[in-house]
């Protein structure tokens, strides 16, 4: 099983990453898990789940929430610095931003490291794995698309919240693992979240 990193911004579509965390968990992956101020904020008034207070007893919410009581989570603050994840030594296979907002793009394609999101998210890039940031804005402004654009340039993979309808989705969940089941295609994680193009 793998190691991945998710990230949780404050961008509406905090549902996409709690999907993609339940998944990976699911299937027996190892997560490193971090959410911003913002991100716990709107996760609260989208999903209902309150992920706040000390990293412990985050972690134990998420498992209660998840009824995943043995999986192999580990929660960090964004402000914890020394967590495992900001350091190149860390064996984590690849690191997803879901959702991403404006403010931590703009962050990581300036390699700013302000808080654990950016810093983790610059120690994907500075060692050549495989980053992926999940924006959920529109309009997209120039700003935002010469951001995603530097990224792109240096190897980071952009997969915006645009769920596609040949699938003939029939509730809310089927566009959200459709994001989710794209997501892992680009890790390269074997699902079938969705029915895919022409598939009976």
């Amino acid at each position: 099983m793998g190691t991945y990193t998710i990230a949780i911004t404050g961008a509406s579509g905090s549902i996409y990453g709690v999907r993609l965390l339940e998944y990976l968990l699911k299937k027996g992956h190892k997560v490193y898990l971090t959410i911003t101020k913002e991100g716990s904020f709107i996760m609260k008034e989208e999903v209902g789940y309150d992920w706040r207070g000390s990293e412990e007893d985050v972690e134990k919410k998420i498992k209660e929430d998840l009824n995943m009581h043995g999986a192999s989570l580990s929660f960090f603050d964004e402000e914890n610095l020394s967590a495992p994840i900001s350091s190149g030594s860390a064996k984590v296979e690849a690191m997803v931003v879901i959702p991403c907002s404006m403010k931590t793009l703009s962050g990581i394609a300036h390699g700013y490291a302000n808080n654990l999101v950016e810093r983790a998210a610059d120690v994907m890039i500075k060692e050549d794995r495989p980053l992926i940031l999940v924006p959920r804005e529109t309009p997209l402004n120039s700003i935002h698309l010469r951001n995603m654009l530097t990224l792109s340039e240096i190897g980071a993979k952009i997969i915006p919240a645009m769920p596609a309808f040949y699938s003939h989705p029939e509730k809310i969940s089927d566009l959200i693992d459709f994001m989710v089941g794209k997501v892992l295609d680009s890790l390269r994680i074997e699902n079938s979240l969705f029915r895919r193009w022409k598939e009976k």
